[in-house]
């Protein structure tokens, strides 16, 4: 019986270690890579985040699925970057109210510390459980607007006239904001247009979550898909590959320096770090 207690509790720590050493495991294959983080003092700036409100992956046509929405760190992760550059951060949803975060944003496998500090945030679940309506928003009020992905993401962003029509006038706005995505996030950039009428996103340069990415990950129901979407409306798409694209990485600043897009979830932090390095730049002409 000794015997026996003993090669319990050694799977018991064989397990437990393994537990441990997944998360570094994934990392080291490219799954939220480190990136060397640069201390910004955008005192004063201010940013909206915004998020999907479609919280079911379900089929077109169907209501029935399992649970979904934004993916945390997508969220998260570009939040905290700006609040402790000093920034002013609000949370904005295409129907306003409880924000749906796909449950699975949070295993420990791929949970990030800025997931763990949300779950110990109070003020930022209260604006989570509270979001702005897309139909609130005052364009004057913001410096930077930054739409998060997550499967919900490929239900509403897109099909939005309000966040479409937000992002159009934000654009051609005398301060001029910059604008910031990641995954399935700049599917709320392709209903804006030009002052001319054109698709804003026409000859810019963009990435998005891949398609090969969406079939690894045998989830190809949902309506809109950003690499397919992104390329309909003339954007100059561009992105990585890996052995498998949920391991890859990329970011696009496009010519103009206006807007800054990540291919999936591994971008949120060098995509914020990029967009407040633009606003810096800004602040000290």
């Amino acid at each position: 019986m000794k015997r026996i207690a003993i090669a319990i509790l050694s799977l018991g720590t064989i397990a437990a270690l393994a537990v441990m050493m997944l998360p570094l495991l994934l990392q080291s294959l490219g799954l939220h890579p480190n990136y060397p983080s640069k201390s910004f003092d955008l005192t004063g700036q201010t940013a909206l985040i915004i998020t999907t409100s479609h919280g079911v992956l379900n089929p077109p046509g169907e209501t029935d699925g399992e649970p979904t929405g934004v993916f945390s760190s997508e969220m998260t992760i570009p939040y905290y970057e700006f609040i402790d550059a000093g920034m002013t951060v609000d949370i904005a949803s295409i129907q306003g109210g409880p924000v749906p975060i796909d449950p699975s944003s949070f295993r420990p496998a791929i949970k990030t510390p800025s997931d763990s500090r949300f779950l110990a945030d109070p003020v930022f679940q209260d604006k989570v459980a509270q979001s702005l309506p897309i139909e609130a928003i005052n364009i004057a009020d913001y410096d930077l607007f930054f739409i998060a992905g997550g499967w919900g993401a490929a239900y509403d962003l897109g099909d939005s006239p309000a966040l479409g029509e937000l992002i159009s006038q934000a654009y051609q706005a005398e301060h001029t904001p910059l604008f910031g995505a990641v995954c399935h996030g700049p599917l709320g950039f392709i209903q804006a247009r030009a002052a001319d009428g054109s698709a804003l996103l026409k000859g810019r340069r963009l990435t998005g979550v891949t398609n090969k990415q969406v079939e690894e990950l045998g989830i190809v129901m949902t309506p809109r898909h950003p690499e397919t979407e992104l390329k309909r409306v003339g954007a100059r798409y561009e992105s990585r590959t890996a052995f498998r694209d949920i391991f890859a990485n990329h970011v696009v600043i496009d010519d103009e320096q206006r807007f800054v897009t990540g291919q999936n979830q591994n971008a949120g932090h060098e995509t914020a770090q990029k967009l407040m390095a633009i606003l810096e730049a800004r602040t000290g002409e």
